[in-house]
């Protein structure tokens, strides 16, 4: 904004461009007078007199006089090497320039040319390090924005400095900037805290018809404002480590620029598309400011200031597209109001009617006017005549002088006749060649005039249907842009779709599996259900048939010893039985009581040989630590099975059978052990569970403990009568004790051998 020693910034180079072209043509010092509207009065030059006498006595701090010296700190920066200019420059006209320095802080405007004394960023301290309360220190009171008649945003109450030179208006720029707050952060020594800008204000008025005064019209006043604007950049907290007030007023900052970057986008939005959406203007002190350049009251331009370190490159990124962003945005360029009812050339035509009165005031060493003029004029012309005679009478006889003097004036009123009449001749003539001149002129006029209207006719056409194609061509870039992104939302969504119906697909093949699965699994259980049913209905049936039988065998075998106790001889009865002798039974087979018959109509009992379900099993064999040696012939033995005084997880994993050996004393005050068997399986957990199937149990019995009764020696039983087969030791050894887990019924018993019955 400013520059360095040795090469001017953009505000110098604005302020030397602005004084190089208006530089002669300029005002005297408060001819232009600023009224608290946004609007400017012009004044006769005695009221500017009395105004510049006025402010000359007045003890307060004059007006900045471009002849002083200049300040040494910025006399560097204001050294501009290249001297621009404008060529077309109006010259009937007079101008006069304005400035002001505001700065927008925390979203509130404050005026960096007030005289107050202001301070905020460095309090004074005492020497116990506390800041001093100053009872004369006046904070200083924001502005505010309002609209003019003319719709155009303007800040009252702002302090507004006429200067007459480039120095003098960098000497007011340079006064407000050190009450411009700035503070220090990681990022930057002298950071802004704030948006400051610099407002030029250039007031035009026209001179009058003699090219002499300022013309006394406010309606023929122009007022133009250039306003430069330094932005404070965008900051990001994690880098500058901002806290309290910095942090307040980074996030100020950091909002206002993001209201400026909406507004934008919504005007190139608007443009592109042809919308109408409501530019949010209000949202910040800096866009609202700023409302009628955007409308197209003014022109903007935006200079872009890029660090090329690689840590700022995000910063820097950012910005770029920004300044990309605008390039898009056309802001219409307001026409230029023209001054009417005024010839041109009024200030030259004047500088040289008073060049040349002061040239011939200098020749005649006095003053000429009108008639002088016009006499020489006539002398000149009169000089074209035949001279007079002499007209002095000397003698009453005289006849010679009057004649001569009669015909000289007729010759010269001849000639003037002559003359007078080629005079009008002339005049006819050149009134003649003026009307013919005039009348080509306008046919030429006309016909030019025609051709041009035809020209701008086709221009115009050509112009409309380039606009209208334009907005074709956007509003089809337009359609194109919603086509392509609904084409990508639809193939996003036909992708997602498909692989929905694929997840869907998979999950029913899953599902199905699952089911078929499930169905054989229910049909195997259904069929082992039933089997097992089968079974042990089977097995209750014989059971019932078994006890059935042996009832009847009893009552048969006690029928059969009450009838051999009856028709036994009553000398028999006192006899004592002889037991026969090993030999004899060697010799004589012992005959057995026959089983009694099976009930009629009843089905046969299927007899099941039991195996070891051990084989091709892997078991896990539980056995207590408690249980008891039981010393006997037959023991419970499983190969390959893992034995174990504790069931633990890590053994049933590795086995699918498990048997506990279980101990208890019998009624008869015998060991009973019991042989629990079930089945291992897998838990959804991960885990080991076990159903436990059947119950095997091993008894010990005394063989004394039933009584046995044996058929006399020396007598042949009778007939029909047979011993009880359940006495053998063999048949007894046959019979086994079974019971399924979960019945109710007890044990069964079930022969496995066959009954050897005695022939008769």
């Amino acid at each position: 904004m400013t520059g360095s020693p040795g090469d001017g910034g953009l505000l110098p180079r604005c302020l030397d461009m602005i004084f190089n072209s208006i530089g002669p043509f300029q005002a005297k010092r408060f001819v232009f007078k600023l009224d608290d509207k946004n609007g400017v009065d012009v004044q006769c030059e005695v009221d500017a007199l009395l105004e510049r006498q006025k402010r000359d006595a007045m003890p307060v701090p004059k007006t900045p006089s471009g002849k002083r010296q200049i300040d040494p700190e910025f006399a560097d920066m204001i050294n501009v090497q290249d001297h621009c200019k404008v060529e077309e420059v109006d010259e009937d006209n007079v101008y006069g320039v304005f400035v002001s320095y505001i700065e927008i802080y925390n979203n509130y405007i404050y005026d960096l040319l007030e005289e107050a004394p202001f301070e905020p960023i460095k309090p004074k301290w005492n020497n116990c390090n506390t800041p001093v309360r100053n009872g004369d220190f006046i904070p200083p009171q924001s502005k505010i924005l309002r609209e003019d008649q003319n719709h155009n945003m303007y800040v009252t109450g702002c302090t507004e400095v006429e200067v007459k030179s480039t120095e003098e208006a960098f000497e007011v720029f340079w006064r407000g900037q050190k009450k411009r707050r700035i503070a220090n952060t990681q990022l930057n020594r002298e950071s802004s805290r704030s948006h400051s800008v610099f407002i030029i204000k250039l007031a035009q008025a026209p001179l009058d018809a003699d090219g002499d005064n300022v013309l006394q019209e406010k309606e023929q006043i122009t007022l133009s404002q250039l306003s430069l604007v330094d932005l404070a950049g965008s900051e990001r907290t994690n880098r500058t480590k901002a806290e309290g007030n910095r942090l307040r007023e980074a996030g100020n900052i950091n909002q206002s620029l993001m209201t400026l970057r909406t507004c934008i986008e919504i005007l190139r939005e608007n443009q592109m598309y042809g919308t109408n959406k409501m530019v949010p203007y209000r949202d910040s002190k800096l866009t609202h400011l700023f409302k009628n350049y955007f409308d197209g009251e003014g022109k903007v331009r935006m200079i872009v200031c890029v660090n090329p370190k690689a840590e700022d490159y995000e910063e820097s990124l950012q910005v770029m597209r920004f300044a990309e962003m605008t390039q898009e945005v056309e802001v219409a360029r307001p026409v230029d109001r023209p001054l009417c009812g005024l010839t041109p050339g009024r200030r030259l035509r004047n500088q040289a009617f008073r060049e040349e009165l002061s040239r011939r005031l200098e020749m005649r060493g006095g003053p000429i006017n009108g008639e002088t003029e016009e006499q020489s004029v006539s002398e000149m012309f009169l000089q074209n005549f035949p001279p007079l005679p002499s007209c002095e009478l000397l003698d009453v006889n005289d006849d010679q002088t009057l004649p001569k003097l009669i015909e000289v004036l007729e010759k010269r009123h001849k000639l003037r006749q002559m003359l007078s009449e080629e005079f009008a001749k002339n005049v006819l003539a050149f009134k003649t060649m003026l009307q013919e001149f005039d009348s080509s002129v306008i046919s030429k006029e006309n016909y030019i005039q025609g051709k041009l209207s035809e020209k701008e006719k086709t221009i115009s056409g050509q112009k409309m249907e380039l606009e209208r194609l334009e907005k074709k061509i956007k509003t089809l870039e337009f359609k194109i842009d919603i086509l392509e992104k609904t084409a990508v939302i639809y193939e996003e969504d036909k992708r997602n779709l498909q692989q929905e119906l694929e997840n869907k697909s998979q999950k029913l093949q899953r599902q199905a599996s699952d089911k078929r699965r499930l169905e054989a699994r229910l049909q195997g259980m259904v069929a082992e259900t039933t089997m097992k049913w089968e079974k042990e209905c089977e097995r209750r049936v014989a059971a019932k048939q078994l006890e059935m039988q042996n009832k009847l065998w009893v009552k048969d075998e006690k029928l059969k010893q009450l009838k051999a106790i009856v028709t036994e001889p009553k000398n028999e009865k006192s006899e004592k039985p002889e037991r026969p002798s090993r030999e004899r039974d060697r010799e004589k087979p012992v005959q057995r009581s026959v089983s009694p018959p099976p009930v009629p109509n009843a089905p046969p009992v299927r007899l099941r040989h039991r195996r070891s379900r051990s084989a091709g099993e892997r078991w896990v064999d539980h056995k207590p630590p408690s249980n008891l040696p039981t010393e006997t012939v037959m023991q419970p033995h499983v190969p390959h099975a893992i034995t174990v005084a504790a069931a633990s997880e890590k053994a049933l994993a590795k086995c699918d059978k498990y048997m506990l050996t279980h101990q208890e004393l019998a009624s008869d005050g015998e060991i009973e052990t019991k042989l629990i068997k079930g089945d291992v399986f897998k838990t959804r957990g991960g885990g080991q569970a076990v159903q436990f199937t059947e119950i095997e149990t091993l008894k010990q019995e005394s063989p004394t403990g039933r009584k046995r009764r044996s058929s006399p020696s020396n007598a042949d039983p009778p007939e029909g009568a047979a011993d009880s087969e359940w006495t053998d030791v063999e048949t007894r050894c046959s019979v086994a004790v079974e019971m399924r887990a979960g019945s109710a019924l007890g044990p069964g018993y079930q022969h496995h051998a066959q009954p050897k019955r005695r022939k008769p």
